[in-house]
């Protein structure tokens, strides 16, 4: 049965650019986009700096949903960031770009090779490390076992990054109800009967003891700046985020994807935006379109009620709910906007002006 059309009518403010000029600090390159393309859709919505954090893969979009491929990142380097001058940049996953193959820790000389070429795609003008979820949920070693998110084998990788002022982005875990018995009680319910491979029930690890193992790399790294994206991968817990920041003076957070939990709360979500101006990137994770990138911004800049929002594949029409706005302060915008990336990212080379 379909479900009922709300007659609540309120008024509707979307920006159609934003307030701030904005760096999209977390957002991949979904199918090989054309540079002309995207900045047309950048400058139309006011969107000064694009950060590809998989910059030595592309995301083509196969069998109604994204998959990943590796290639080299002087692609986009050559294509993308040397083209425009200012407006693009890219982390660099390292040897953790891999898929399909479960072994990661193949030898003792992983460590070393990732190393490596993290130096090399530095130099090369990567800006950062990511690391996806695949490390604690997937990824296993030679003798079979999988290998936590903390594994010690892997710590000179986290404390190199640190030297090279190359921040960690490290996708852990997903969210909370992806890790639920997937029946008609779960929240994520429908979405996880369209994708059933995004359910983790009965992983390896629970939820909590990835959260647990990925702050225990962060607190044993504290002159490496760790990103947390989807807000900690945590949203559903603000409290939870919060102790998380006051512990950790070395993170950053980003709310990519995760509007729809953050307008489900928004005096609470309003509040912690205020208290943690300085630690929250914006980012949007999800195709370049002017629609999207203006979702984004109504639900920052107005107090818009009782709005819709694109899911995780960028599709309209699939809310679970429908989300209310923040009405940040200008100062508070401007931080999320694009002041807090270029604090986080040091060697990030994005003009605003011009």
């Amino acid at each position: 049965m379909s479900a009922p059309e709300p007659m609540l009518k309120r008024p509707c403010h979307i920006p159609e650019k934003a307030k701030f000029p904005v760096i999209d600090a977390h957002n991949h390159l979904f199918g090989d986009y054309d540079h002309e393309e995207m900045l047309k859709v950048m400058d139309e919505v006011g969107v000064r700096g694009f950060i590809n954090v998989t910059g030595n893969t592309i995301l083509p979009y196969e069998n109604n949903c994204y998959t990943i491929q590796r290639r080299d990142i002087r692609v986009f380097v050559e294509n993308y960031i040397k083209l425009h001058q200012g407006r693009f940049a890219a982390f660099t996953m390292s040897d953790f770009a891999q898929w399909g193959d479960p072994m990661l820790l193949k030898d003792n000389n992983f460590t070393d090779r990732a190393i490596q070429h993290l130096e090399e795609d530095v130099a090369r003008g990567a800006c950062g490390l990511k690391v996806t979820k695949e490390l604690g949920l997937f990824f296993r070693d030679s003798a079979g076992s999988m290998i936590p998110v903390d594994d010690r084998r892997l710590f000179p990788v986290w404390q190199r990054a640190g030297e090279l002022n190359a921040p960690v982005l490290i996708h852990v875990s997903d969210p909370v109800a992806f890790f639920l018995p997937v029946d008609e009680r779960n929240e994520h319910y429908q979405t996880l009967q369209e994708f059933p491979h995004w359910s983790f029930h009965g992983s390896h690890f629970s939820k909590w003891e990835l959260l647990e193992q990925r702050d225990r790399i962060v607190g044993g790294h504290p002159k490496t700046t760790f990103i947390l994206p989807h807000v900690a991968n945590n949203p559903e817990d603000l409290d939870y985020v919060s102790k998380l920041l006051d512990r950790f003076p070395n993170v950053y957070i980003d709310f990519s994807a995760r509007i729809d939990e953050l307008g489900r709360q928004p005096y609470s979500a309003r509040d912690f935006f205020i208290a943690y101006q300085g630690r929250v990137l914006f980012g949007a994770d999800m195709p370049v379109t002017t629609n999207i990138y203006r979702c984004y911004f109504r639900f920052l800049e107005t107090n818009d009620e009782y709005f819709d929002y694109p899911d995780y594949i960028g599709r309209w029409g699939h809310s679970r709910w429908k989300i209310y706005g923040l009405h940040l302060p200008d100062s508070v915008l401007k931080k999320v906007y694009h002041e807090n990336a270029l604090r986080a990212i040091s060697n990030l080379d994005i003009i605003l002006d011009g």
